[in-house]
């Protein structure tokens, strides 16, 4: 029993203090400290400098052949396959068309960029950021794509398309800043002290500014007001499919950081930009909103869950 307990209240000093940034973030946005203003532009500030900073400098400072791991990856790419397949399944008798494609991407795709990297680094360091960061270069490929393919296939005729997005994935800072590390850790080319310093002092910007962001772009009113769509699309994307994902990398052999490192990213909470996305295909945007927030909400609970059974088990 104390044993239990001790694992129980390591699990909340690594998970707690990320999902308090999130609700920091609400509160703060309530009582008009942070405004609409600040969240375009500290969002902006971390997707295109801080967070590419904070990747390519923990690559940069990973040893590969730890950190790369073909098998990872290659699971990670099926099990999101295969998730993508079973949430579009499920929709097809029980969502309209109309809601269909934003109710599949809100079941699969995940922020692991922001609260996924945040959480591994929490709990596994170092490893945790390298790792998260080679890992997250596949994620924003599949996850764009697997998007794509599902909002237009229930919005014909939209100005989106493959070519496009596919541009867009090219040119994502995230994309480059990994693509740029990745022969510095090969060649283990070191940068001058200064530099780095510079860097770690920038990039130590990017989980604070990301996850007040997160927590104030959340509204607790649309969510009462939502039907049960957003429910059953947010049980898939916290419950199900992590729980399926992560049982299945067990049985295939995964444990220990490997594990951990997975289900934090299968249990990350629906990805904003899956907002911005139906949005811009003139989609029920609304639900999509709510789909992020409710995750997210759920997150806190879900995933501190998830952590507490992996490690007192030794999984993970």
């Amino acid at each position: 029993m104390i044993s239990l307990l001790d694992t129980f209240l390591k699990t909340l000093e690594t998970t707690l203090p990320v999902f308090a940034m999130v609700f920091l973030g609400i509160g703060l946005r309530r009582v008009g400290w942070i405004d609409q203003a600040f969240v375009s532009t500290a969002s902006a500030l971390v997707f295109k400098a801080t967070l590419p900073t904070l990747v390519f400098l923990s690559i940069t400072r990973a040893e590969l052949d730890t950190t790369f791991n073909p098998h990872m990856l290659g699971y990670y790419l099926a099990a999101t396959l295969a998730s993508f397949a079973l949430a579009w399944l499920w929709a097809l008798p029980r969502v309209t068309p109309e809601d269909r494609g934003v109710y599949v991407q809100g079941a699969f795709r995940g922020n692991c960029g922001i609260v996924g990297l945040a959480l591994a680094a929490s709990l596994y360091g170092d490893y945790g950021l390298s790792a998260g960061g080679l890992l997250l270069g596949l994620v924003i490929i599949s996850y764009n794509t697997l998007s794509v393919v599902v909002l237009l296939a229930y919005h014909p005729g939209r100005s989106m398309n493959l070519p496009g997005t596919a541009r867009d994935i090219v040119r994502n800072p995230l994309i480059i800043s990994v693509m740029i590390a990745i022969p510095f850790a090969a060649f283990e080319i070191s940068l001058p002290d200064w530099l780095t310093t510079t860097g770690d002092y920038f990039a130590s910007l990017t989980m604070p500014l990301a996850l007040l962001c997160i927590g104030a772009t959340i509204s607790l009113k649309s969510i009462r007001n939502d039907s049960a769509t957003a429910l059953g699309a947010s049980a898939w994307k916290m419950v199900i499919l992590p729980v399926i994902c992560t049982l299945g990398a067990w049985i295939a052999g995964f444990e220990g950081r490997e594990l951990g490192l997975m289900f934090l990213f299968f249990a990350s909470p629906t990805a904003a930009a899956s907002f911005v996305m139906v949005k811009a295909l003139g989609g029920n945007h609304r639900l999509a909103a709510n789909i992020v927030a409710l995750t997210t909400l759920l997150a806190s609970i879900t995933v501190t869950a998830g952590v507490f059974v992996l490690q007192s088990t030794g999984a993970a």
